[in-house]
């Protein structure tokens, strides 16, 4: 069954474990989850698109140097049913697995704290999620290209299936929202060095992954990337 009575999304999840480096070598402190953009840090704004999607349970990661992330959401989440795990992990998909466990049951929608889109994109995205299949990883896509490893993706525009990630091109990109089913597919006991190799192993192992084509996110890893996102305002 697909359709929205199939996906009604009540939790979600923030990926905000990155020690934020390369935004450090720029000359930014504080945690990465901290950096400001447009005012409020990135954890403000990913927090406030769950609250304009109607999304009350939180799923949130960020390591255990990131106090002052942790004193923020103590002070601004109280209207919010939090679940914080604060951990420092090894990796991308070890930030993601740790949240995913705890989400899995019922569908949800899991984004890395340093992506900003407007909050009617992201409610978009929630939506367009239910027309796939009721165990479809959806993945939110961008033409807006300015990473230096962008994570490319092959969308076929009869269906929305993701044919391939990967690769030195493309129209489009992972843009670091994900909407997960109740039950992921089993991954290998081993794991991943990184989330774009487990999402590479979904779309390979012919699990059935999906995308969402959005107008403009911005990913925020380097003092530039935040002017451009001012700049779009």
């Amino acid at each position: 069954m697909t359709g929205a009575a199939a996906h009604q999304i009540r939790r979600g999840g923030i990926i905000a474990a990155g020690e934020g480096s390369r935004l450090r070598g720029h000359g930014l402190s504080g945690s990465k989850p901290m950096v400001r953009v447009r005012g409020r840090p990135l954890i403000s704004h990913a927090v406030d698109r769950f609250r304009a999607a109607g999304i009350r349970a939180l799923t949130i990661i960020i390591n255990e140097a990131s106090d002052d992330c942790r004193h923020w959401l103590e002070h601004n989440t109280g209207d919010l049913d939090l679940d914080l795990i604060m951990r420092t992990t090894p990796s991308s998909y070890a930030s993601f697995a740790l949240v995913a466990g705890r989400l899995a049951g019922a569908p949800a929608v899991v984004t890395t704290v340093d992506t900003i889109m407007p909050s009617a994109d992201f409610r978009g995205f929630v939506a367009a999620s239910a027309r796939f299949p009721d165990d479809a990883v959806v993945l939110g896509l961008t033409d807006l290209v300015d990473d230096e490893a962008p994570l490319w993706a092959a969308l076929d525009p009869g269906d929305g299936r993701i044919r391939r990630l990967g690769g030195d091109g493309g129209l489009h990109v992972t843009a670091g929202l994900y909407v997960l089913p109740a039950r992921l597919p089993t991954a290998p006991a081993a794991g991943f060095a990184r989330l774009r190799d487990y999402l590479d192993w979904l779309v390979s192992s012919g699990a059935p992954v999906h995308g969402v084509v959005l107008p403009r996110v911005f990913d925020i890893d380097r003092a530039r990337d935040i002017a451009a996102a001012e700049r779009a305002r």
